[in-house]
This record gives C-alpha cells, structure tokens and sequence, in this order.
C-alpha cells in the first residue's frame, strides 16, 4: 500500500532503505525480517512524505503528511 501511494517499484524502495529488491520481496511475501530492516524501510517510506496512521477502530494505513498541494509536487 506505501509503495503503491508512492508509486515507487520493489527497486525504488530497495534504494531508498539500502536494502536489497530480493528483502523487499520477502517481506512483501510475509516472510520474517529484522527490526532494523523493518525500520530502514519506515524511515524511507516517511522521508518521502508518508505518515503511518495506528489502528484506532479505523484501521490502521498510511498516507500522506501533508496534501500533495502543500507538497509543492505531483508525484514522487
């Protein structure tokens, strides 16, 4: 759902974390990971803009910090 909001590919998000694209697919296949790699990936989701909201009898998501208007960008 994070990746897909900011339109970034298994590479894309690899980088960003410095991780590998084969990690990110494990992960995204439920596979075990690390808290630091968990983390890495956190700290590059919400480094692109994204805020990851609890589940507070909403549900739990992501979504943007801030409007895409107030972002100064159409996409990232």
């Amino acid at each position: 759902m994070a990746r897909a909001a900011l339109k970034w590919g298994v590479r894309d998000l690899a980088a960003r974390a410095d991780i590998t694209a084969a990690t990110i697919t494990r992960i995204e296949a439920g596979k075990p990971a690390y808290d630091a790699t968990l983390e890495a990936i956190r700290v590059a989701f919400e480094a692109a803009g994204l805020e990851f909201i609890p589940e507070n009898g909403g549900g739990e998501g992501v979504r943007f910090s801030e409007p895409m208007h107030r972002r100064g960008r159409d996409d990232t």
